[in-house]
């Protein structure tokens, strides 16, 4: 948004694909506290619905198709959808990533029966109920924290002995009654048929097997970038995040990308929209290069 933002502001003919609405992973944020300017926080959907507002002020056109590829030409790139071709001098690869599965059995045959990647979307579907929550960075602690508003109680598992996420998450996670923590023991299967039901556990320091029973599984265990689609076109490292400059060039000159998408230490909204800058000004230059 902000890369649509900076780019349409500077008058350049610029279209924006979307698969599923702009906004991206903040919309599903319950609560997002740690963007400048808003004191006492904002839900994540308000904010990318005001980040998309702003945009389309400056002309921006929003396209609700998805890239399925970018294809290399003598004066610049084919983008095609299942729907469109675009020609263009630039892109910028602003894709995201998605939330990493747990690879086990069950998990997949009991998505949206039980299994969830998403807690502000399905957190009210297990009011009073106990749940499980797979992960201890800052946005599972985050999503733990938010569940305890519905479910009866949250049990953290956890990989290793202590939580990755912040300070300020974990003391609050901490001091709140409703949630529970499992600790070393990673999740080997989900339970369930029409419904999940358990997880099985195996801890990894001991080895040894449990069941907890459960409602709910929410998964927040890391991203994967959305690079499938690009086939090899730009360099990325090994576990297929765009590599960049500071500038956010990629290797082929007229391809930038920003956000979450590309290897960098910190991927938060924040940081996006500073991505998101830096490569739409970074472009103008390079269009202007062109001339």
């Amino acid at each position: 948004m902000t890369a649509g933002l900076y780019a349409s502001r500077a008058k350049l003919d610029t279209i924006l694909l979307d698969s599923v609405g702009c906004g991206g992973q903040s919309v599903i944020t319950d609560w997002i506290d740690n963007y400048p300017g808003f004191p006492e926080g904002s839900s994540g959907y308000d904010l990318a619905a005001n980040m998309e507002k702003q945009a389309r002020r400056f002309n921006l056109a929003v396209v609700l198709e998805e890239a399925t590829s970018i294809e290399r030409q003598p004066d610049g790139f084919t983008v095609s959808t299942p729907a469109n071709t675009y020609h263009t001098k630039t892109v910028i690869i602003a894709a995201g990533a998605t939330h990493k599965k747990m690879d086990v059995p069950g998990e997949l045959d009991l998505t949206g029966k039980g299994v969830s990647y998403c807690a502000t979307c399905d957190g009210p579907f297990f009011r009073d109920k106990e749940v499980a929550l797979v992960g201890g960075g800052d946005s599972a602690i985050q999503e733990a924290i938010f569940l305890t508003r519905f479910v009866k109680s949250v049990t953290v598992i956890h990989r290793r002995d202590s939580l990755r996420a912040a300070k300020i998450l974990q003391d609050k996670a901490f001091a709140n009654p409703k949630i529970k923590f499992i600790w070393d023991s990673v999740v080997t299967a989900v339970r369930g048929n029409d419904q999940a039901t358990a997880v099985a556990l195996k801890n990894v320091r001991t080895d040894a097997v449990s069941e907890l029973p459960v409602s709910g599984i929410f998964v927040f265990i890391g991203l994967v970038p959305n690079t499938a689609f690009l086939s090899g076109l730009v360099a990325c490292d090994k576990q297929g995040y765009i590599v960049t400059d500071d500038a956010m060039a990629t290797a082929i000159p007229g391809i930038f990308a920003c956000g979450d998408i590309r290897v960098k230490l910190l991927r938060q909204v924040v940081t996006a929209a500073g991505d998101g800058a830096t490569a739409a000004v970074a472009a103008q230059h390079y269009l202007e290069s062109l001339s």
